[in-house]
């Protein structure tokens, strides 16, 4: 297996195939947990875990359980309750090992169940053809993506409170208009990764 395209498809992932700022997805976590550094980094490794997880089980019950079986019609609810239990075992360590950083989430820590980044990835990983390996570093670089976008925005909203705006925009509407230029700034790697690694 070539390592560079490994470094691929981690490099785009976290980048250019960002889940949050060029998908769209996993947006609920992305608004409602930014707002302190601390929550932003404590949802970010929490969602890279449950996606490592999440691909280390679904991708064998897609390959060796559901296609061969005929069942691949029940891939979303099947992985959806997968996702779901993982969620409630990372919501277990947390409350037991680290206690602030599960009050400090609340009720965002559920929200990684519906969180459509996790499915996402599971999903689009068996339908991108990639195998367990590929698999694994596409969701690592997802992860690391989704925690990436979390600490930026947690600055960018930081520097807003700070600066004085237009009470007509105040809120979430300045929050998106950030977002959105957050979005376009990633479009810049769009081409080099590829072009640096030699992989297109």
């Amino acid at each position: 297996m070539d390592f560079k395209v490994l470094i691929y498809i981690l490099l785009t992932g976290v980048f250019v195939n960002n889940y949050v700022l060029q998908r769209f997805l996993g947006i609920c976590p992305f608004l409602g947990v930014s707002k302190k550094f601390d929550q932003a980094s404590g949802m970010g490794i929490a969602v890279i875990f449950v996606m490592l997880c999440a691909t280390a089980v679904t991708y064998p019950i897609q390959k060796y359980a559901l296609e061969p079986l005929g069942l691949g019609y029940l891939q979303t609810i099947v992985f959806i309750l997968v996702i779901a239990a993982l969620v409630q075992f990372v919501e277990i360590i947390l409350k037991r090992f680290i206690p602030a950083l599960y009050k400090s989430l609340g009720v965002y820590l559920p929200l990684i169940t519906t969180n459509c980044a996790v499915l996402g990835v599971a999903i689009n990983n068996i339908t991108d053809g990639f195998n367990f390996v590929q698999s694994m570093f596409s969701s690592l670089g997802v992860g690391l993506g989704f925690l990436l976008a979390m600490v930026l925005f947690a600055g960018v909203r930081s520097r807003i409170e700070n600066c004085p705006s237009p009470k007509s925009i105040q809120g979430l509407p300045i929050t998106l208009i950030a977002a959105s230029i957050v979005s376009m700034a990633f479009l810049g790697f769009s081409g080099v990764i590829g072009n640096l690694l030699g992989v297109s």
